[in-house]
């Protein structure tokens, strides 16, 4: 579904991502793990055409989307829900739904989009005229979750959709992040709890200063004794 190839990423003189090469079949779910700073948000952005890279390939179901802007990479279906959730706080958690349903792809049919939402988020529902900067952390999440469904994405990418939220919510995001797969779409995962993201990852790759070190189907690299020293512990 999307191959990446040699990519280099840099800020300025600072190297963030080197000669990264992953591949995302589709119905998958993909965990990036590594420390922080190891480069993952990096690849999220410039996938998602936030960052432009210097070197190498992007490729989504056979056309070459390197360096190509955010909008036109979201409307092939490719969605975000990014680090910090991002919800626009002023506007009501029914606008900011809307808001993801702006894409060429998804406009005609945003009424039937935003009934899955909220019968996914029931929620979301019972708060759609609420701002959405009065929801609480996990209420935020679901929102940023719901406004990139909006979009009708067929690849998600999340970006540390747990951060910052309490124990219980944690495990209802990913609960989510897994039903979504399971109803078809593919998905990326950094997340911060490794140890879960491998145990719901089809395939798995570790980041280590910019660049890939091990990669395998999630259950192998949970067992792998370099992955379990650096990331869970043990």
């Amino acid at each position: 579904m999307l191959t990446v190839e040699n990519l280099d990423v840099f800020y300025g003189d600072a190297q963030a991502l080197d000669s990264v090469s992953l591949r995302i079949a589709a119905r998958a779910i993909v965990a990036i793990v590594g420390a922080n700073g190891a480069g993952k948000t990096s690849l999220i952005r410039t996938i998602a055409g936030m960052q432009r890279p210097k070197r190498g390939s992007i490729v989504y179901h056979g056309v070459d989307i390197t360096g190509w802007p955010s909008h036109k990479i979201c409307d092939l279906g490719i969605g975000q829900v990014a680090e910090g959730r991002q919800v626009f706080p002023s506007l009501s958690v029914a606008e900011n739904l809307m808001m993801g349903a702006m894409l060429p792809r998804a406009r005609h049919r945003r009424e039937q989009n935003i009934a899955k939402v909220y019968a996914m988020f029931p929620l979301l529902a019972e708060r759609r005229h609420q701002s959405a900067g009065t929801l609480s952390g996990g209420e935020q999440q679901m929102l940023a979750i719901g406004r990139c469904l909006m979009g009708e994405p067929e690849l998600i990418l999340f970006d540390e959709p747990s951060l910052g939220l309490a124990p219980a919510i944690v495990q209802n995001v990913l609960r989510c992040v897994r039903d979504l797969n399971r109803d078809g779409l593919t998905c990326v995962l950094i997340e911060q709890n490794v140890a879960v993201s491998l145990k719901l990852a089809t395939h798995a790759y570790v980041l280590e200063n910019g660049r890939i070190t091990i990669s395998g189907p999630g259950e192998k690299l949970l067992g792998d004794d370099r992955v379990r020293q650096a990331y869970l512990g043990l």
